[in-house]
């Protein structure tokens, strides 16, 4: 060896092979590029045919129908049995029924989806607003809009109700709701209100009659629950052609527990502050003739000075007392616990009224230290009122609110 450069024809042929390698590259490049084509184009050659996991066609149209009722736009709409939603081929997954303000209606889908029921009634006069959406056996999702208003009835009704809202009472106090217009659907219009209490109670009604609802625990309430009531009414069909128009939450709450037996033997009446006897008052009950009722009574009225007319209860006019101190009202037909001037000795060793129980007084009840005054002053609706021994039969339980005197069994039948 010379030590002479590589030939011409040797430097061709490294040159041909390095060209060589570089088309093979390119070969091998343009493979991983088809292969990524078709990978993702999704091509007639990729045997999905635009299905999805499941085997059916993401571009097909829903089987599932959703339809409702009353028709989009339906104007004097009943608002209770008209609303009905349902889905045929699938099931209903969601369901949304709002008011102007964008409050929902209460609701749920039932019968394994192919229905949604409304809690409850809608309002009168109201314009509703309806979304559905149902998905067929493939998931495939189907909805539907909708809307209508509810009818503007000629004829209502609302309910007057006791005790106010903002209120503080005794533990014997119902809520009670006297309807202006006689129920002939008691059910419809007690399913309308609703009661919720803190701590939680079991709350039944009961109607007296067709235009009186009350409502009351088993027991007397606890000292310190607070009672929430919410007056669904407005929508709600009273009786055929007559619709509530009152949506109102009322709060109250429950005071101290004050129960005072009156023993119409011994004329004695016992004050029990929260289980235990804070005094013994003297009183004297019905005479002979006009006994006072036997029962538990609930203080529905206090009043510092009232007239009392024989007249007015159907004594005639066997007395007028224009000026009665310190009176609270226990029955609805007139029986009162009031103050009594006029009694002389009878407090404690006779009984001398036409029914009601009478404590010591003075005329014009200003002393703060009578025995009148006293309860007077430590007393508030609500409170318990017991007469025991009397000769006379236990008070009805709609004469004021005395629902007391009935077993939870009466009131819950």
């Amino acid at each position: 060896m010379n030590g002479r450069p590589i030939s011409g024809a040797s430097a061709h042929a490294r040159e041909r092979g390095r060209r060589r390698g570089a088309k093979g590259l390119t070969a091998v490049v343009s493979g991983v590029t088809l292969l990524l084509v078709a990978a993702c184009g999704g091509g007639s050659g990729s045997g999905d045919g635009g299905k999805d996991k499941g085997g059916a066609d993401a571009n097909k149209p829903s089987d599932a129908v959703v339809s409702i009722a009353p028709k989009d736009g339906a104007d004097a709409v009943a608002t209770s049995g008209a609303l009905r939603i349902s889905a045929a081929k699938g099931k209903l997954t969601e369901v949304t029924v709002k008011d102007p303000k964008g409050k929902a209606v209460p609701g749920r889908i039932v019968d394994g989806g192919a229905k949604w029921s409304p809690a409850r009634h809608l309002a009168s006069g109201t314009k509703y607003t309806v979304h559905a959406i149902a998905k067929d056996s493939d998931g495939r999702v189907a909805a539907k809009d909708s809307s209508f208003t509810t009818l503007v009835p000629k004829n209502t009704f609302v309910g007057q109700f006791t005790p106010e809202d903002g209120t503080k009472v005794g533990v014997g106090m119902p809520f009670s709701v006297r309807f202006t217009r006689g129920i002939t659907a008691p059910e419809d219009v007690e399913k309308a209100i609703d009661i919720k209490t803190e701590p939680s109670v079991p709350v039944e009604g009961h109607w007296f009659g067709n235009d009186r609802l009350d409502f009351r625990p088993e027991k007397y309430w606890k000292p310190g629950t607070k009672v929430t009531v919410k007056l669904n009414l407005d929508g709600v069909e009273g009786r055929p052609g007559v619709y509530g128009k009152q949506a109102k939450t009322i709060r109250f709450e429950i005071g101290r527990s004050q129960v005072s037996v009156v023993d119409v033997k011994t004329k004695q009446m016992t004050v029990e502050r929260d289980g235990k006897v804070i005094k013994k008052i003297p009183v004297t009950t019905g005479k002979p003739g006009y006994d006072t009722w036997n029962g538990q009574m609930v203080i529905s009225e206090r009043l510092k000075v009232t007239r009392m007319n024989g007249e007015t209860v159907g004594y005639g006019g066997e007395y007028d007392i224009k000026d009665v101190p310190h009176a609270m009202r226990l029955s609805t037909s007139g029986t009162f616990l009031h103050g009594n001037y006029w009694g002389g000795g009878a407090f404690g060793n006779y009984n001398a009224s036409h029914g009601c129980v009478g404590l010591r007084d003075v005329r014009g009840g200003y002393d703060k230290n009578t025995p009148a005054a006293w309860f007077f002053n430590r007393s508030m609706v609500g409170d318990v009122v017991i007469v025991k021994n009397s000769n006379d039969k236990v008070i009805a339980p709609d004469n004021g609110y005395n629902g007391w005197n009935m077993s939870w069994q009466e009131w819950k039948a």
